[in-house]
């Protein structure tokens, strides 16, 4: 994706959602993970990975035919996190606790706050599009429940 499309998707998003959040675009994520976008609670910041962001978006729907979609829909998770005001509660909460199922579960809520604000943000989206991109985000939020449970 050639960073000038970000940056306007990134403006149309900051823009739409009110957030004061900073967003840095970048090529690659350090250190082999596959990770698309993070947010920094410390500093207010999303960084947005490029090279992975592509990457995913192929593992995923096989092509980057709708790669302006996916960064766009990533990025609103992104700013889910940034505005989500039970962040700073619920990452005490992660970071304190160390029974594995309270853990899971209050990971999957974060995950899944943000994942609410993204959608209402992305009124134009297709939904079978966000709906695939959801699922596998959470999908590994789900199966650490169910390893706790086990």
């Amino acid at each position: 994706m050639e960073k000038a499309i970000a940056e306007r998707l990134v403006r149309r998003l900051l823009e739409a959602s009110g957030s004061t959040a900073n967003v840095i675009l970048k090529g690659s994520f350090p250190g082999g993970r596959m990770i698309g976008g993070k947010y920094s609670l410390s500093t207010h910041t999303i960084t947005m990975y490029l090279t992975e962001i592509a990457s995913q978006c192929v593992q995923l729907f096989g092509s980057d035919e709708q790669l302006a979609d996916y960064f766009e829909v990533v990025l609103a998770h992104e700013l889910g996190h940034a505005e989500d005001p039970r962040l700073p509660e619920l990452a005490r909460i992660l970071e304190q606790n160390k029974a594995a199922m309270e853990s899971a579960r209050t990971a999957l809520l974060i995950e899944e706050n943000a994942w609410s604000y993204a959608i209402q943000l992305l009124p134009h989206a297709e939904p079978a599009f966000v709906d695939r991109i959801v699922e596998h985000s959470l999908a590994g939020y789900f199966e650490a429940i169910v390893q706790a449970s086990a």
